[in-house]
């Protein structure tokens, strides 16, 4: 058994990334076999292109509003308690309207320090090259 206290976690596990901050609770070395990040997403950032072709994703809204864009122009209110799960790999835009945090679980689980790409993806190797 572990726990774990998302307050207190050690330093490479909490990634700054161009939108807010991701700490990354159950990582692939933790060996569970999906990951878990609490995202924090600031509002002052605007709307960003995510496309996690390598990773399936849930998010679950805590707190804060945000607005999740697909690519075919419907837009999606996220709110407390609204899950978007991004089951076919879908290409999105994100914006918060205000400060919102997500719980957002991962298969297969990150690395570590991965950072959004250029187009959208994280990778599947932990490095933050572009591809």
């Amino acid at each position: 058994m572990k726990i774990v206290n998302q307050k207190t976690l050690a330093a490479d596990r909490v990634v700054k990334f161009h939108a807010g901050e991701s700490k990354r609770i159950i990582l692939f070395k933790d060996k569970m076999g999906f990951g878990l990040t609490r995202t924090l997403i600031l509002p002052s950032e605007g709307k960003h292109f995510q496309h996690y072709k390598n990773h399936s994703e849930a998010c679950y809204c805590v707190s804060g509003y945000g607005i999740l864009t697909d690519m075919d122009g419907n837009e999606y209110g996220i709110s407390p308690g609204i899950t978007y799960i991004l089951d076919k790999n879908d290409p999105h835009y994100f914006e918060a309207l205000e400060e919102t945090v997500l719980i957002c679980v991962w298969n297969p689980p990150l690395i570590g320090e991965e950072v959004h790409r250029k187009d959208g993806s994280y990778s599947t190797d932990g490095s933050n090259e572009d591809v």
